[in-house]
């Protein structure tokens, strides 16, 4: 666009400073420029575009939806303007399926694009679709091999991540608020019910501890009853805001974790009151005079929430092929947000690894620790995660301190345990085996403060955590110029006077019998925006119902000698009663002819 300093002279130079603007994280200035596009020539759907992106950088989905619409419906043909306005609703709620719907029109005019294709993942992967969502990103990978947001929202597919909010569905006509609200009413409830419960626990211990083995008073059942009337109260108070009982239902089914954790909450009830049933001392019970049978309930209570989060950590640390995700977010290692989703990524794998290797010296423990050798397993794929995720030489854990000394605490451990095993068989060498084993617990046991003091770490500082909730989606991340962004096809005067003066028009369309050409009765008009206005047989536009893609072909209306060839996409418009091409290539040539006689 000339010098920096120059004053944009057309519409068309107004929305690449808009798109330079948008570049260099200036929406503010981007949102001005597309409006000075769009107040030159508002017929212009790249300007219109624009100002969609603009708004939506700024926060304003609504508005943001109200521009990509305008772009459609000045270029109802274009899968940039498809795209625009699919990327619009996306952020919409309620509007899931329509943005859907405008990813599929998207990739049915411009199937050869990838961006298309990548929105038509998103959505999937927004609702936990993973079969779709990964065929739709490695259909967008043939198109282009290095589009960053495909990579990395494939590896997060391969992970079979899930957006935080999973409770609620995309496509479900209501407000997210709503069923936020109804959420945030159980998960406070479970957590109350938790804590009471726990504290009752606790202090029926510390009085039974503080009476010196002489028994439970006989005051304390009455007293245990009456927590029974503070969970109830409790239960009244945020039960009453959840409001829409049946959509909670569908929220629990919807997110698993969710919903056990409200049914462990629920359990722990149970697991209370079957503690003031049976009673808290007698023969043969535990120090201090607890009863086993007292005490199993009482565990339940007071271990039921710790257990949930260990083994949902585990849990979400075995799911999906996190080497295959490695691999595709090092494909994108330049951008930001694959980076960090690569050290999240590789925290599960340390995860994965550390259950593995406890489990193992179990049981070699128990077996026979002659068979300690196989604890090098460990150590071992972890080395081919690294090489099979394309980590050599990245030093990828580098930039976590945390997950580094994690690492080498596991591959110690292993290596110390299968050491210990081999030198036990060895006679004599049992002070120095027992050593070993020393060295692979504390390696073992090692592995969870660092977790710890991570993951507080990440607490207190707000930061990307150690666990599955941190991996993020790569929404329009890279350098790369986006789609919806690029500048539409337009007609130079040469080809619009073809047009508008051409007698012989050929329209080139397909129907179930293959390619066919039909004539063209005329064309109407040009628009100011580049669309063809056509008025062709019934046939064509049947043809053109099933297959949009069309080739309009006329000849120079002067000389004859020139010929002008747009491919575009044709849609019927039967309040005017033509059919509106709207341009995606333009190619000119040259008849054969005396004039290019040797």
């Amino acid at each position: 666009m000339g010098n920096e300093g120059e004053q944009p002279r057309d519409h068309r130079e107004w929305c690449a400073l808009a798109v330079a603007q948008l570049n260099r994280g200036h929406p503010e200035a981007a949102l001005e420029s597309a409006q000075a596009a769009a107040d030159l020539e508002p017929s212009s759907q790249w300007a219109h575009r624009m100002l969609s992106m603009a708004l939506e950088r700024l926060g304003r989905d609504t508005d943001a939806v109200t521009a990509a619409e305008s772009a459609v419906r000045l270029a109802p043909g274009s899968w940039h303007a498809r795209l625009r306005l699919g990327g619009a609703l996306k952020r919409v709620p309620g509007r899931w399926r329509d943005a859907s719907a405008q990813a599929a029109l998207a990739g049915r005019y411009a199937p050869e694009e990838a961006d298309p294709h990548v929105l038509a993942g998103d959505l999937a992967l927004l609702r936990g679709e993973h079969a779709r969502a990964e065929t739709a990103y490695r259909t967008a990978l043939r198109r282009e091999d290095d589009h960053p947001a495909a990579r990395v929202n494939l590896g997060l597919t391969l992970l079979r991540w899930e957006r935080p909010r999973a409770h609620h569905d995309p496509a479900w006509p209501v407000d997210p608020r709503e069923t936020g609200r109804a959420r945030r009413a159980l998960e406070v409830w479970s957590r109350q019910i938790r804590i009471v419960l726990a504290l009752a626990v606790l202090a029926a211990l510390a009085v039974l501890i503080a009476g010196s083995g002489g028994g439970a008073p006989g005051w304390l059942p009455w007293g245990g009853g009456a927590v029974l009337a503070v969970i109830a109260g409790l239960t009244v108070a945020q039960g009453r805001r959840v409001g829409d009982w049946g959509l909670a239902s569908a929220m629990l089914r919807r997110d698993p974790w969710f919903g056990v954790s409200v049914v462990t909450a629920a359990t722990a009830v149970l697991a209370y009151a079957a503690c003031l049933t049976i009673p808290m001392t007698g023969p043969g019970g535990l120090p201090y005079g607890v009863d086993p049978r007292w005490a199993g309930p009482a565990g339940i209570v007071l271990l039921n929430g710790p257990a949930l989060i260990v083994v949902r950590t585990l849990a979400g640390a075995w799911r999906g092929r996190p080497v295959a995700a490695l691999a595709q977010f090092n494909r994108a290692y330049g951008e930001r947000t694959a980076r960090r989703d690569i050290l999240v990524t590789l925290w599960l794998v340390l995860g994965r690894a550390w259950s593995a290797l406890v489990v193992l010296v179990v049981v070699v423990i128990v077996v026979d620790p002659r068979t300690a050798a196989v604890t090098l397993a460990v150590p071992y794929l972890l080395m081919h995660a690294r090489r099979r995720g394309g980590l050599g030489g990245r030093g990828a854990a580098r930039g976590d301190r945390w997950l580094l000394a994690g690492l080498v605490l596991v591959v110690t451990a292993g290596v110390a345990a299968a050491g210990a095993g081999a030198v036990g068989a060895i006679p004599g060498a049992g002070e120095v085996a027992a050593w070993g084993w020393w060295v692979a617990f504390g390696g073992l046991a090692g592995v969870v403060p660092v977790f710890l003091l991570r993951a507080g770490r990440a607490w207190w500082r707000g930061a990307p955590g150690p666990w599955r909730a941190s991996l993020i989606m790569c929404d329009g991340c890279g350098r790369r110029l986006p789609g919806d962004a690029r500048e539409s096809v337009t007609l130079s005067s040469e080809v619009r006077r073809t047009f508008t003066y051409a007698r012989g028009v050929v329209l080139s369309c397909a129907d179930e019998l293959g390619p066919r050409a039909m004539a063209v009765g005329a064309v109407v008009s040009v628009s100011s925006a580049g669309e063809l206005r056509l008025i062709a047989e019934a046939e064509a536009w049947d043809a053109a119902e099933r297959e949009p893609r069309v080739a309009v072909f006329a000849t120079e209306p002067l000389q004859r000698r020139f010929w002008v060839e747009v491919r575009g996409i044709a849609l019927a418009d039967p309040d005017s009663d033509v059919l509106r091409v709207t341009p995606k290539e333009i190619l000119v040539g040259e008849f054969p002819g005396r004039h290019q006689r040797r």
